[in-house]
């Protein structure tokens, strides 16, 4: 840690410790989870099926989506300030969802990097009915695609979304002495939490990353530098993400787009600039196909700011109709997203305590930090960090880049753990356990032992067990869906996600059966919000 930044999360801990108020405040953290996996059939190919009609409309069920494809699910748990709500409304979803796709002999992949894929044309793009709103959805979907592949789209990830209590940010602005609006003090706060997740994103990644290996089907016809594992197997021995590698979601034509998160005004009009200006490549694509159907939303870098790939994300709940970005310039920075997770295969739900703990205890020191303006030399640097660990993170002496010198990664990993054990120790104190300082120690073990990182122990289970990643994908995926299988359903868990279910079809139902503008005018209504 720069000297400065240790300083000022020094002074801010004290103060913490010194204001009941400010301290107690730190028990209403909330979080919310996203998490995609991949609908499979028992022989652990991709399922072609729709979409099932038992998990409700894609288009408005409140806790169950489709991401890119058809077959990429996606499950929202709504906001909890308890990990352990979080983690229980999480587990539900699964259950439900394991029970109805066991009736149609399907079940869930649980890697990050997909299953057995098809070719690229065939992989089902996601729909959503017949409104406008649904068609720009799925159009969307298509750009992606004729971009960047198909075979990209079916990564799949867990998002975390994050934020403090009113009460929390009422108590910091009081301690700080602003002068300026306190929702302008909370953007700014949340800014350089971010710019800070930035410069620390290579320690998550390494003890978080599980994906050092995919299957060649994903491959077609990519350029790639990794070795041959075996037959249907490619790997790099180091890796810790190949899902955050160039392979995964990251895009080199986004790189134009400098983006280092010093302001909300920056930010804003970087993004908008993405949307409104025009790109050779995709213009070469066109925006309508050989039949006039329109394969991609415009020519220009972005369709949508969604599109702009990054590892965190500045977010408000936008109005109906409105624009993300126009959401944040009427409102200011609501909560965050972390967009670097990978699902776990060792894990039920993709994700556990220990994870989500750890991130609480990440963000709120990004949060307390020293978080000064970053320079585009910074900038590239970090960026440069991230693409280093994700690919050899786990590489004997490593080193990394820090203010333009090589500093060795095991030994700033294990600096910035003890400082956040400092944390921890006072989380804690606020719940007269140790949980918070157990979720330290197992990643202060994971920088000592590389293997015991979630990465090296799926190469090892692989070497152990003899199997391809295919393998051993189908025979994680198989355990996690007889342990929800093996669970007796709750009726009322059953029921209550049947009427959602009924309830969002009957609500796709009444968007269709609106008025319906012209799409072409619904889609120039919709960017003249970014002019």
């Amino acid at each position: 840690m720069r000297p400065e930044a240790d300083h000022t999360f020094q002074q801010h801990l004290s103060t913490i410790k010194q204001n009941p108020a400010l301290l107690q405040s730190l028990t209403r953290l909330q979080r919310g989870i996203e998490k995609e996996s991949l609908r499979i059939n028992p022989q652990g190919q991709l399922a072609m099926t729709d979409h099932p009609f038992h998990l409700g409309s894609a288009l408005c069920h409140p806790k169950i989506t489709t991401d890119y494809s058809e077959a990429l699910l996606e499950f929202i748990t709504p906001v909890h300030q308890s990990i352990g709500e979080t983690l229980h409304a999480l587990a539900d979803v699964h259950s439900y969802s394991y029970q109805t796709l066991a009736k149609q002999d399907e079940l869930i992949w649980t890697n990050s990097m997909p299953c057995a894929l098809v070719r690229e044309q065939a992989i089902p793009v996601a729909h959503y009915g017949s409104s406008n709103v649904a068609k720009m959805k799925k159009i969307y979907r298509l750009g992606l695609g004729v971009r960047y592949s198909r075979m990209m789209q079916t990564i799949a990830g867990v998002h975390y979304n994050f934020s403090l209590s009113e009460k929390f940010w009422a108590n910091f602005y009081s301690m700080q002495n602003s002068d300026r609006p306190l929702d302008q003090f909370k953007t700014e706060k949340y800014f350089g939490l971010i710019r800070n997740f930035r410069r620390l994103a290579p320690l998550f990644v390494y003890l978080f990353g599980a994906s050092p290996a995919l299957s060649k089907s994903f491959l077609q016809g990519q350029s790639h530098q990794l070795q041959q594992y075996d037959a249907e197997t490619c790997f790099n021995p180091y890796a810790t993400s190949l899902r955050m590698s160039d392979l995964g979601y990251q895009s080199t034509a986004q790189e134009a787009l400098f983006v280092c998160y010093n302001n909300l005004e920056s930010y804003i009009s970087t993004l908008k600039r993405g949307i409104n200006t025009s790109y050779a490549d995709y213009e070469k694509i066109g925006l309508k196909d050989q039949h006039q159907q329109y394969q991609q939303l415009n020519n220009a870098l972005l369709q949508i700011e969604n599109e702009f790939y990054s590892i965190i994300r500045p977010k408000r709940v936008a109005a109906s109709g409105e624009a993300p970005l126009n959401a944040l310039a009427r409102g200011g920075v609501e909560y965050i997203e972390i967009r670097c997770i990978d699902v776990n295969p060792f894990k039920p739900l993709g994700i556990d305590e220990h994870c989500l703990r750890f991130l609480d205890l990440l963000l709120l020191f990004c949060l307390l930090s020293d978080s000064p303006e970053v320079s585009p030399q910074q900038c590239q640097e970090h960026s440069d960090n991230l693409k280093r660990v994700v690919t050899e993170g786990r590489r004997p002496n490593l080193d990394i880049m820090v203010d333009g010198k090589p500093v060795n990664f095991s030994q700033w990993c294990q600096q910035q753990l003890h400082s956040i054990r400092e944390l921890a120790l006072v989380l804690d104190s606020l719940r007269a356990n140790s949980d918070y300082n157990i979720s330290v120690n197992k990643q202060m073990l994971k920088v000592q032992h590389p293997e015991l990182t979630p990465s090296a122990k799926v190469l090892h289970t692989m070497q152990e067990q003899q199997q391809s990643f295919l393998d051993f994908g189908l025979m994680q995926s198989k355990k996690w869906q007889q342990y929800f299988l093996s669970q007796p359903a709750d009726p009322n868990n059953q029921q209550k996600f049947i009427e959602l279910a009924l309830n969002s079809h009957a609500q796709q139902k009444t968007i269709e059966a609106a008025e319906q503008k012209p799409f072409d005018q619904y889609l120039r209504e919709f960017y003249a919000q970014y002019q």
